[in-house]
């Protein structure tokens, strides 16, 4: 479809009875009949052989093949230049840089309202959060505050009574694959299969997400956990700091949006403890992915989480940053905080500090 500018710039020189060669299709309709002109009346014939010879009247030149494919490229360029958009932008190579992602585009965990009631027991009680990319969030609360109850809910174990959970912008509820696709988990109480080698472990669960190119991301993630010595040994026999590092591989393996670590640390000695904290938080700091963390461990959730949670009786008590928040309620540690929040839980949710 021709552009309705081409059209108006035509017919102003049809009525004026000028023409630059931009238009040729007005050439025509300005010049005189043909009767008038005292040209015998056109035949397909006759046509066919003005057009071989580049000739179309008697008294016009004969036109080689330069002329006339210099004429086509000047007749394409004057049609290029009026379709062409008035706001096109020309690219240079510094804009082909990928531009930053939205402030949307940079969330990757939308908890809305999520709501858990069991006959008897309100386990989560209308909680609200995001998580965003290469941020770590700590969920803290005392056993029994929910915090398990929500991770389930994320992970799509548990159905919610009500609310609603978006993993990287996709509908848990609407594209339950599609969502879970984004998000891995990792735990404790989840261990992998014994029987099973570090490499078969990697390469079974590669399988099951669908993981493109699976030899050379599981070389990869080997050799970013210092696993490659242990890869033919059976998980069973591992330490507890090394079956964390494993089901930490195992977790980043499909590169995920979003990673949920329930209590990572857990039974860790000091040593493989700061270990996996420096390993999580370079995670955070050079993958594009958003870190949702559970812990009991206030000292390492000062040092690792940007921002915490306080989550109490379902409820999402204070949320700020771990290293503001104590200041800010008058007590010297983020540990005292954690345990006046458990034993005397505020009264007027949410309270967000730093």
């Amino acid at each position: 479809m021709r552009n309705p500018r081409h059209f108006a710039a035509s017919a102003g020189r049809i009525e004026t009875g000028k023409n630059d060669g931009n238009f040729p299709h007005a050439q025509c309709l300005t010049q005189p009949p043909r009767a008038a002109r005292n040209e015998p009346p056109a035949t397909p014939h006759a046509t066919a052989a003005r057009v071989r010879a580049g000739r179309f009247g008697a008294d016009e030149p004969r036109l080689t093949r330069a002329h006339r494919d210099a004429n086509v490229i000047r007749r394409r360029a004057a049609f290029r230049r009026f379709i062409q958009p008035r706001s096109t932008v020309h690219m240079t190579d510094c804009d082909s840089v990928a531009p930053a992602p939205s402030p949307a585009e940079d969330v990757v965990l939308s908890v809305t309202e999520l709501f858990k009631h069991y006959p008897g027991i309100l386990a989560v009680d209308r909680v609200s959060f995001e998580v965003r990319r290469r941020e770590v969030v700590g969920l803290l609360g005392p056993n029994g505050a929910g915090k398990t109850t929500t991770i389930n809910m994320i992970l799509g174990v548990l159905s919610p009574t009500t609310g609603g959970v978006r993993i990287a912008g996709i509908d848990l509820a609407r594209q339950r694959a599609r969502a879970l696709a984004q998000a891995n988990f990792s735990a404790v109480y989840a261990a992998l299969p014994g029987n099973l080698t570090v490499a078969q472990n990697l390469k079974f669960f590669g399988l099951v997400y669908g993981v493109p190119a699976l030899r050379a991301r599981v070389a990869a993630v080997l050799e970013e956990f210092d696993l490659q010595r242990l890869r033919n040994t059976k998980c069973g026999v591992l330490s507890s700091g090394e079956q964390t590092r494993v089901a930490l591989a195992k977790a980043v393996l499909n590169r995920p949006r979003l990673l949920l670590l329930d209590e990572p640390t857990a039974s860790l000695d000091p040593a493989a403890a700061r270990t996996i904290r420096a390993r999580i938080r370079g995670l955070a700091t050079h993958s594009e992915c958003g870190i949702l963390w559970t812990s009991h461990n206030m000292y390492e959730v000062e040092e690792v989480c940007d921002r915490v949670l306080f989550l109490s009786r379902g409820r999402i008590l204070l949320e700020g940053d771990p290293r503001a928040l104590p200041r800010a309620h008058g007590v010297p540690t983020l540990e005292e905080l954690f345990i006046r929040l458990a034993r005397q839980p505020l009264s007027e949710p949410v309270e967000r500090t730093g």
